[in-house]
């Protein structure tokens, strides 16, 4: 039986991880991407994606690649939205997608923080508008988190979900549409305190995260912060956070010093420096590790 027509809008770190995992899994898949380097670009990283989990890149031919947005959404099922994290920007792709779409089609937002109720706010069909938070690389990693929105209605929710699984996702639902969802808003809060840490002196960059690989988050995959508690007791909990907690930082903004290495153009392992130092070559080290590491647990 044909599957339903995914399409998938941007074609960039995302989306084209995305796409990918519905045509391996046998989805027609259209991408729509307006700039015309990223789309000449495609054919490569997907192959890549091919390449890293031993697949054949005859799955390929399951995705079409398109510079207009209503050629690539027209009779889809499902459009999942991985445009740049630019509010304005996306209400405009969904107001031109619930123009040229089944009003039955559900509208995806791949967002990583901004809520979907304010993405489709001003559309005539909210009921079908959902968020649909991936984790990077989206092919690789299990978890996306599915936001429901204040009209998102109960079936659309269902829907999304089970298209997911059907792919090998595993979806968790998220009953209020706030900023950063959840897994962000956890991530965020420990980048928050790891960062005040380095700026304060506390650390080095490397140190720091090694206390995170090496310490609680050699557990984690296991063991949630939840479960970690009731595990070691909430009495002790409780006598922690009561020593702790008053010093964490409390920062109502972006921090200051993060703030000063972007505006240095120390962005990370693209240029070169961020927190550390980066070579090439120990970028696309620590590249090929992750990668590695999420693709082996399939592999066995």
């Amino acid at each position: 039986m044909t599957k339903p027509i995914i399409a998938v809008v941007g074609g960039g770190l995302m989306g084209h991880g995305i796409a990918w995992l519905f045509a391996a899994s046998g989805h027609p898949v259209r991408i729509f991407e307006p700039t015309e380097a990223v789309r000449a670009g495609l054919p490569d990283r997907l192959g890549c994606i091919a390449d890293l989990v031993g697949r054949d890149h005859g799955v390929l031919d399951a995705i079409a690649i398109h510079d207009r947005l209503a050629p690539a959404a027209a009779g889809s099922a499902v459009v999942f939205e991985a445009a740049p994290e630019k509010l304005d920007l996306k209400r405009a792709l969904f107001a031109e997608l619930e123009a040229v779409v089944a009003p039955e089609t559900i509208l995806a937002s791949n967002s990583s923080a901004i809520p979907s109720t304010e993405i489709g706010r001003h559309l005539r069909h909210r009921d079908r508008v959902v968020g649909t938070h991936f984790w990077n690389p989206p092919h690789l990693v299990p978890l996306v988190e599915v936001i429901q929105t204040e009209w998102t209605s109960d079936a659309t929710v269902a829907t999304t979900m089970a298209v997911l699984r059907d792919v090998g996702k595993q979806p968790v639902h998220v009953r209020r549409d706030i900023p950063g969802f959840i897994g962000n808003r956890l991530q965020h809060a420990l980048k928050r305190e790891a960062i005040a840490l380095l700026a304060a002196g506390v650390a080095d960059a490397a140190t720091i995260d090694m206390v995170v690989k090496s310490g609680f988050g050699a557990r984690l995959a296991v063991l949630g912060p939840l479960e970690q508690s009731d595990l070691v007791g909430l009495d002790l909990t409780l006598d922690i956070q009561e020593t702790l907690v008053p010093h964490l930082d409390r920062s109502a903004a972006a921090s200051d010093f993060l703030r000063r290495k972007v505006a240095e153009g120390k962005l990370g392992m693209k240029t070169g420096e961020g927190f550390r130092r980066w070579t090439p070559e120990e970028a696309e080290a620590v590249r090929e590790r992750l990668n590695r590491t999420l693709v082996g647990p399939r592999e066995r």
